[in-house]
């Protein structure tokens, strides 16, 4: 796991018997209670909705696990927005653009 100011990443093996929504609301649920009850930011935290879930063939663990530890460098030189619009491309994800998610530079 890591992130960027405005985002985090997470990697993990899924069964493929288990749904991604529910994964995503149990993690969000859980830090979200550990942030607020930590008082790690001012007033209280929660997370936008929505997420992206991307999958990968094991044969690339290396490389999106090398691309998530480097997130601090990788966003020097592209923003998270244009990052998220680029993976959605890449998977052919039918999106409209200003449904995407929230953000602010």
């Amino acid at each position: 796991m890591n992130g960027y100011k405005d985002h985090i990443h997470i990697f993990f093996e899924m069964q493929p018997t288990k749904m991604l929504s529910d994964i995503v609301k149990i993690v969000k649920a859980n830090s979200s209670k550990w942030i607020n009850e930590n008082k790690f930011v001012a007033g209280k935290f929660s997370w936008q909705e929505g997420y992206g879930g991307f999958s990968y063939s094991r044969s690339q663990r290396k490389n999106v696990i090398q691309y998530i530890m480097k997130q601090e460098e990788h966003h020097k030189k592209k923003t998270f927005r244009e990052e998220y619009l680029k993976l959605l491309k890449l998977f052919e994800i039918d999106y409209k653009e200003q449904y995407v998610f929230e953000f602010y530079e």
